[in-house]
């Protein structure tokens, strides 16, 4: 089962819609506070106020800037996987071409059932069924070239084929763990979220302490934050949002070797 986390629940616009709500409150709340506390106390001034939001700000940056980086390590991580996921099976397809016949062919058709299940779609909605069908295809490759493998008398072609074989079984695992378990810590990504909020109340707060509510600074500030946290959280979403992997180098691999016959 692919990996759960608690904003996996909102689609990406309403991700940063419920972002862009919470920090404004924040700063609404920060500001009246802030406004209170001059008013209980006149010709108090923002003292070290600046300092402290000023330097919030900077950490904050810091950890935006740490998280894009493990969001984006990651896309690319995935992107890579699946080039070579098609370079292994293509390979694969023609050394299966060394080995006797009628295994030759009962292996290529499996591997023309097999590419469709790895072309991944934003819109899939049977993953769980498409990767143990994938696995299931693999084992009963695996079975046939053992079959092969004891049999014939051409022992370098069939170590050269089954040396792609292995390859492609390996990226199979491999591609299902980047694409369902690879992803930004949940703890980050909410202390990411939080560090924000506190960041607008302080801003809020600052701004109550001089009673001027600068509402366009504010908002400026949230969606500048909120649209990197977007890009984030789609980053890290490997099955939805606006930024997917290109499965390009399968979809051409699937036109060469063309369709399943059944």
């Amino acid at each position: 089962m692919p990996s759960t986390q608690l904003l996996d629940s909102l689609p990406i616009v309403g991700v940063f819609a419920a972002f862009a709500i919470l920090t404004l409150l924040c700063y609404e709340g920060g500001f009246r506070l802030g406004r209170w506390w001059q008013d209980r106390e006149p010709g108090e001034q923002e003292g070290p106020t600046g300092f402290l939001v000023g330097s919030i700000l900077a950490l904050l940056a810091f950890l935006l800037a740490v998280t894009m980086g493990m969001a984006s390590d990651r896309f690319d991580a995935r992107r890579g996987i699946v080039l070579d996921e098609a370079n292994a099976i293509g390979t694969t397809y023609l050394r299966a071409g060394y080995l006797p016949e009628p295994a030759s062919s009962q292996i290529r058709e499996l591997l023309r059932q097999y590419v469709p299940l790895r072309i991944v779609v934003t819109d899939t909605a049977n993953i769980a069924t498409d990767i143990q069908r994938s696995r299931e295809i693999l084992a009963e490759l695996w079975t046939i070239s053992e079959g092969v493998a004891r049999t014939t008398d051409q022992g370098d072609l069939v170590s050269l084929y089954l040396d792609s074989l292995n390859e492609t079984i390996d990226l199979n695992e491999t591609r299902v763990v980047a694409g369902l378990f690879a992803r930004v810590p949940e703890t980050i990504v909410l202390l990411l979220v939080g560090g924000s909020a506190l960041s607008l109340a302080m801003v809020g707060y600052s701004a109550g302490l001089t009673k001027r509510r600068g509402l366009l600074n504010a908002i400026v500030l949230v969606l500048a934050l909120g649209a990197v946290i977007m890009i984030v959280v789609d980053l890290d979403r490997p099955r939805e949002g606006f930024i997917q992997v290109s499965q390009q180098p399968l979809i051409d691999l699937q036109r060469q070797i063309g369709p399943p016959s059944s």
